[in-house]
């Protein structure tokens, strides 16, 4: 079994604590070179053949990258806080550290990849636009938003480059949290 860290941001932290995160999207680099014209094939099925995810394959392990901060550290504990908890957990002192930067020692969260496949961006269904993650209390986004119209804002504020009106190949990576031993 192989074990890689992927970042999250806060948002996502939350979701995947709450159960409503179960798949994410990461685009495919280099987006791969579609298909001759005239060609008949289904683009997709040659996609996962040809490419292995770089995030894993099922049975996979990926940990949560967030953004974190430690402190008592002259004591014997070490204590962690993580920007994605109420603040009222935060400490007092310690220096907030980029998720880019945090060792494998210091995430609290794995994933165990349950399915890997490949799909064009906007084909996304409204179903699985949820699992990305749907907001439990939409009304900051306008009450009921449809989950799919959610998704689509989402992205396109994290990937302004490769928004859903370039439609990119991606990677749809469906995992289930599981409970690691108390360390």
């Amino acid at each position: 079994m192989k074990e890689r860290g992927m970042i999250f941001n806060g948002e996502m932290v939350r979701a995947i604590l709450d159960g409503r995160k179960t798949q994410t999207r990461r685009i495919i680099k280099p987006q791969p070179v579609m298909y001759e014209p005239g060609q008949s094939i289904h683009v997709s099925d040659m996609i996962n053949d040809a490419l292995r995810c770089p995030f894993g394959q099922v049975g996979n392990h990926i940990w949560v990258r967030e953004t974190w901060a430690r402190y008592n550290i002259d004591q014997d504990s070490h204590d962690m806080a993580y920007r994605a908890t109420p603040p009222g957990d935060w400490p007092e002192e310690g220096r907030w550290r980029p998720s880019i930067h945090m060792p494998r020692w210091a995430s609290r969260i794995t994933l165990e990849i349950t399915g890997v496949r490949v799909e064009c961006l906007a084909s996304v269904s409204n179903d699985d636009a949820g699992k990305e993650g749907y907001p439990a209390n939409p009304a900051p986004f306008g009450g009921d938003m449809d989950k799919w119209l959610w998704f689509r804002q989402l992205w396109d504020s994290i990937y302004p480059d490769q928004s859903f009106k370039h439609n990119p190949w991606v990677w749809v990576i469906e995992f289930k949290r599981i409970e690691e031993a108390a360390q």
